[in-house]
This record gives structure tokens, C-alpha cells and sequence, in this order.
């Protein structure tokens, strides 16, 4: 597994991103739905990642640059073809070890309540996320978990 700085123009990573929004509407109303499009997945205060094996996209993951050494995890998906193949876990060691690497202090996220989400708490609450408050611009919302980490 390699993993890269992605510009997000690859025909692979557009459908995967595509892909993760779609599949977010089906756990969670339109207000409720954070993720990232393909327009604000390009801001500047977010750096996206994909990661690779040869020619075949095996997942993505993004940092946020919240301000204050607060960095939020964007965007955490997995292809569909290699899911429990460890590319989760391997995007957020890269994720969590770059916050570090810039200094930040805290790290945070927002998934989905739903029971489909449950890998992916699971996943954070063993790098040591704890559930927290809202943060950032967010709302308290049955649809949404909040978990925080301090670094």
C-alpha cells in the first residue's frame, strides 16, 4: 500500500468520492450529511490522501486544519472491494501522525449514528477517539457522533 497527496482528478478517486456521498444518504437526511464534496475537499486547509496498490485505488482519508492545533479526519472511506483489508486503519495512522507531525494539539471527527457506522468507531475509538460535543461549525444531531483525541 502507498499512499499520496491526491489533486482529486483521477477518474478512481472521483468515483469513490462520489460513491461515499451517495452511500451517506442512505443512513442520514440531506441537513445531516457532512461530508465532503469534491469542491471543499480542494480547499487549501485540507490536505487529501489516497492510497494505492500499483494502478488500483484501495481508499482515501483528509485533514482539516481546523485553526488553534485543531485538526479534523475528512473523508475516511474504503473501496468497496477492500474493505477489512486494513486500509482504514493504515490512512488514519498516516492521518493521526501527520496532525502530530504540524504540532496540533487536538484531533477530531463526526460519522454517522447509525449501526453502519459501527467499523468505523470502533476503528477511531482504538486509535483512543473518545465521544465528545459537537466542535467546530457542528450541531448536535441524532445522526451524527463526535469523538476527539488529544495528541
Amino acid at each position: 500500500m502507498k499512499i499520496r497527496v491526491d489533486d482529486i482528478t483521477d477518474s478512481q478517486v472521483i468515483a469513490l468520492i462520489g460513491q461515499h456521498l451517495r452511500s451517506m444518504e442512505d443512513y442520514s437526511p440531506a441537513a445531516s450529511i457532512h461530508a465532503l464534496d469534491l469542491d471543499n475537499l480542494r480547499r487549501s486547509n485540507i490536505t487529501f490522501w489516497t492510497v494505492w496498490e500499483e494502478d488500483e485505488l484501495l481508499g482515501c482519508g483528509a485533514l482539516k486544519d481546523l485553526g488553534d492545533g485543531h485538526g479534523e479526519v475528512k473523508s475516511m472511506r474504503t473501496a468497496t472491494a477492500h474493505l477489512r483489508k486494513g486500509v482504514a486503519r493504515y490512512v488514519l495512522q498516516h492521518i493521526v501522525a501527520e496532525a502530530q507531525r504540524r504540532g496540533y494539539h487536538r484531533l477530531s471527527l463526526e460519522t454517522g449514528s447509525n449501526e453502519a457506522f459501527d467499523p468505523a468507531k470502533k476503528l477511531y475509538a482504538s486509535f483512543g477517539f473518545e465521544c465528545c460535543r459537537p466542535f467546530a461549525n457542528y450541531k448536535e444531531d441524532p445522526y451524527s457522533v463526535f469523538m476527539t483525541m488529544e495528541l
